[in-house]
């Protein structure tokens, strides 16, 4: 249980969900992991005392208005001075799924601007082709080692995790997407890339990019590598028997290709508190 002195929050509110089963996945990692409602947070705790947050999938708040901006707003409102502090301080934080779309809403991903810039600089809006997709996608490590979450997992391994959601599709503001892009690619915060099992990129083509995604875009992280947002599930793909096809292949391990992401950072956290 080498990841003991870890402490991980997992915030939730109305309508998140997995919350549960990203708690296991870091709990089966040896991590004290904590689920808590934002109120609880206000209330009783201070987040410097944990080494990790994350923000879970789920539809927070109903997804009213667009996916994330209530949770986002809340947030901000609520613990934004702390938020602000655990950020100031390099701790890493985490966004799966509506968590992703809640980073971007808070102004925390991209970041190209830091962490006051309170003007969205991407969304993550309605998929196209339309509709709520639950499938399992093929993703490809496109970060080169900045982003502390993928940076023990080799550059270009091909990963299977599944997705679950209706408003995936990365873009940029209409005209600016190729030097944001730019920007993405030259400060190492291009993460994860949706692609075919054999690894080539999907070309915003449906199935292989499910939600049409500019650049076959799935996970991104700041340029410090410390926040990082992907649309995909890892905490689904945690262990062997969630994957589609386990019982027609033979397992060599307990475990899928969600646990390279949550063991990256737990091992990235461990060096950290060795310095």
């Amino acid at each position: 249980m080498k990841n003991k002195n870890i402490k991980v929050c997992i915030i939730r509110v109305g309508g998140t969900s997995c919350d549960v089963e990203t708690a296991r996945a870091f709990q089966e990692l040896g991590a004290q992991t904590e689920i808590k409602h934002v109120n609880e947070l206000v209330k009783q705790d201070s987040l410097l005392d944990y080494n990790l947050l994350v923000f879970p999938g789920g539809s927070s708040f109903g997804d009213h208005i667009r996916s994330g901006v209530v949770f986002a707003r809340t947030l901000y409102a609520k613990l934004g001075k702390q938020i602000e502090q655990f950020i100031a301080e390099n701790r890493p934080i985490l966004g799966i799924s509506n968590g992703f779309q809640t980073l971007i809403e808070y102004g925390l991903l991209p970041g190209f601007e830091g962490i006051g810039q309170q003007q969205p600089q991407a969304v993550l809006t309605t998929n196209n082709p339309q509709g709520f997709k639950c499938q399992w996608v093929y993703l490809k490590n496109e970060n080169k080692g900045n982003c502390l979450f993928t940076n023990q997992i080799p550059q270009d391994k091909i990963l299977k995790i599944p997705i679950a959601h209706s408003e995936g599709c990365f873009l940029f503001p209409p005209g600016k997407e190729k030097s944001l892009l730019q920007k993405l690619v030259d400060n190492d915060m291009l993460v994860l890339r949706y692609c075919n099992e054999n690894g080539a990129f999907a070309n915003q083509t449906y199935p292989a990019n499910p939600n049409g995604a500019y650049h076959d875009i799935a996970g991104i992280c700041n340029k410090e590598g410390t926040i990082f947002g992907l649309m995909p599930h890892p905490e689904r793909a945690m262990y062997w028997w969630q994957e589609p096809d386990w019982t027609t292949k033979t397992h060599t391990t307990p475990y899928g290709d969600g646990k390279l992401i949550f063991e990256n950072i737990l091992n990235n956290i461990i060096l950290t508190q060795k310095q």
